[in-house]
């Protein structure tokens, strides 16, 4: 009796789980088209297992939270499907089955050690009935398993309410939007992740160009995203990690990343926010907000300033279990408040402006960028020349502090006899400012005009000292044709120290030092030795941060941040340099030009900020 009950559920179950996954799957299919072969479906379990937890496995209770609850589950669905829905009734596969249902009730259990004093960052509403609605799965598979060969009726009556009760969670979850819908879009993610190269070993950080050509002009409504992103949002588990890492939202300027992604839900849904259990937006009530996939993002869905409160950082992306690319959709939606409403506010307007006309942010004549070298002899690369190293110095060149920095940089270069030269008057901005403000025109122009004149020139690296820069050159100019070996000049440093080419004297900086990573060399392109190494050659012992290396905080300079200026309660900054202060930190190094005006700008005590070729060249031997 019990047996055939579990099997006749079993199959309703399945029913009403594949009719609610059609009805999810109609909704991803409003977003644009986007090839990915049906193959990499094959993926998924090298995926789960190795990628995905090697996110999950940074909270180690988490793992095991999940490697019981995932893991039980999975594993009672399969045997019950096999023994139950085949009709096989085998009791060895009911032993099977109260073994998985023991782990998966010891991971709801944990779910709900877990939720008994949540920390901030994680949602309610829903989510504080899932610990009881899978251990009601597991329970009623249990009993199911452990009775249904004895065929006692009470006990079979309790374990068919509780496997019924379970069962809902997840059947009737997918198509309503439940909790548990994450678990098949979170699976369905992994084979057909927008980013398919973060399983291929390749670091995969760089935007996606559009094709202005063909009328892509970013997102203006969630039906632009691609289908694969609409499929993305969907997995979001609500954890918070991504809004525990934000900066933005530390500094209390309207934007968390995970009420952004649960947003772009909404609006997928054709809902409003108001069923929306976890920390709202600074300064922005929650049930205000509504959509559906054919209606503007702004202002039904979002506020403008949310989406130009982010620095790109890619912290929020560096936590995220599910592997969910905040940044992109960020990028996407600006790319149509620039190219299409030419809204874009703060001093960020006049940037681009200056970028159009002058090929600087600032508005400077190319002319002056190399100024700063005047005495120092410096090479210009010029057709029919050679020269082992090409010195792009970026932005940075224009500000009168960061340019001690260039000196330095020299300086270094100079007494290890590196073969170098700069380009000069052809230097054009590499075009980061613009791409990240939405300006995809303005980035591919300034980016093909670079890309012309390094084609005319003779040498075999570049070099610079400036992260956006780096990335923009190494990872984003490669999909306009422009392929170079690139190094950021701590990299170039470290080497030239492992080589004896630089020669010291006089004794370390006795005085504390703390390193700061940038985001665009740490997290986006995972350096985060060489500037360390760098240190070490000198002496310098590095009192780490609570925040460093891929985990390290933002200093606020990036994503045109501070051309946007959205208000918040306090600057991304002043919080960083707390953390510097609240180690003893007498120093900051630093490795990035936006870093430095960041962090210098803090207003109050504050610890020395020195950039990495300053801290070199106090201490060069003749």
């Amino acid at each position: 009796m019990l047996a055939n009950i579990i099997t006749i559920s079993f199959w309703a179950s399945m029913a009403l789980m594949l009719l609610g996954f059609v009805q999810r799957a109609r909704l991803w299919s409003n977003g644009r088209p986007q090839r990915i072969a049906l193959g990499k479906l094959f993926t998924i379990p090298k995926r789960y297992f190795v990628d995905l937890h090697h996110v999950v496995a940074r909270e180690p209770f988490i793992a095991r939270t999940h490697v019981a609850v995932a893991g039980g589950a999975i594993l009672a669905l399969l045997v019950i499907g096999i023994n139950y829905g085949l009709a096989l009734y085998s009791p060895v596969l009911d032993r099977v089955l109260l073994g998985a249902s023991c782990l998966m009730l010891a991971g709801a259990a944990m779910v709900a050690w877990r939720r008994r004093a949540p920390p901030a960052r994680l949602s309610r509403g829903p989510w504080m009935r899932l610990p009881f609605t899978l251990a009601a799965f597991a329970l009623g598979a249990g009993l199911a398993a452990w009775y249904a060969p004895q065929g006692a009726q009470a006990p079979a009556l309790l374990a068919i309410a509780l496997l019924a009760l379970g069962a809902a969670e997840l059947a009737l979850g997918i198509g309503m939007g439940g909790p548990m819908k994450h678990a098949v879009a979170g699976l369905l993610n992994l084979a057909f992740h927008p980013r398919q190269q973060r399983f291929e070993g390749r670091r995969s950080t760089d935007l996606r160009p559009l094709n202005l050509e063909g009328g892509d002009y970013g997102v203006t409504k969630p039906a632009d995203f691609a289908w694969n992103r609409l499929l993305q949002f969907d997995a979001c588990v609500q954890c918070g990690k991504c809004e525990a890492a934000c900066p933005a939202l530390a500094a209390g300027q309207p934007l968390n990343p995970k009420k952004l992604i649960q947003d772009m839900v909404v609006g997928l849904s054709g809902k409003t926010d108001a069923g929306y259990a976890g920390t709202p937006y600074p300064g922005k009530p929650v049930g205000e907000h509504g959509g559906a996939p054919d209606q503007p993002i702004f202002q039904g869905l979002l506020d403008p300033e949310t989406v130009w409160s982010c620095t790109t950082c890619r912290a929020c992306v560096q936590e995220c279990p599910m592997l969910i690319e905040h940044v992109d959709a960020v990028v996407d939606m600006r790319r149509a408040l620039t190219l299409v409403d030419g809204a874009v506010p703060g001093k960020g307007a006049q940037a681009l402006e200056n970028l159009r006309h002058t090929q600087t942010v600032g508005g400077f004549p190319r002319a002056v960028r190399y100024h700063w070298a005047i005495d120092l002899d410096v090479p210009v690369l010029v057709p029919g020349a050679r020269t082992d190293y090409l010195l792009v110095a970026g932005e940075g060149a224009f500000d009168m502090r960061y340019q001690r920095a260039l000196r330095a940089l020299v300086k270094v270069l100079k007494h290890a006899k590196v073969d170098f030269a700069v380009l000069g008057e052809a230097e054009l901005d590499s075009g980061d400012l613009a791409r990240r403000l939405g300006d995809e025109a303005g980035f591919q122009k300034l980016a093909q005009g670079n890309i012309a004149t390094l084609s005319k020139l003779q040498f075999k690296h570049i070099v610079t000292p400036d992260p956006h820069v780096f990335h923009c050159m190494k990872n984003e100019y490669p999909a306009l044709g422009g392929r170079y070996d690139v190094l950021h000049h701590s990299g170039l440093i470290a080497r030239l120290f492992k080589e004896g080419r630089i020669r010291l004297k006089g004794e370390a900086l006795a005085a504390p030092l703390t390193y700061h990573d940038p985001c665009y060399l740490g997290r986006y392109n995972g350096e985060l030795e060489a500037p360390r190494e760098v240190l070490a050659a000198l002496g310098i012992g590095v009192r780490e941060m609570e925040r460093s290396r891929e985990k390290g905080r933002c200093c606020g300079g990036g994503g045109g941040a501070p051309f946007t200026d959205i208000p918040g309660k306090t600057r991304i900054p002043d919080i960083r340099i707390v953390d510097a202060r609240t180690i003893g930190a007498e120093v900051v190094a630093v490795a990035c030009p936006n870093c430095t005006a960041m962090l210098e700008g803090v207003v109050g005590p504050r610890p020395e900020v020195m950039e990495l070729a300053e801290l070199v060249v106090q201490r060069l031997g003749d």
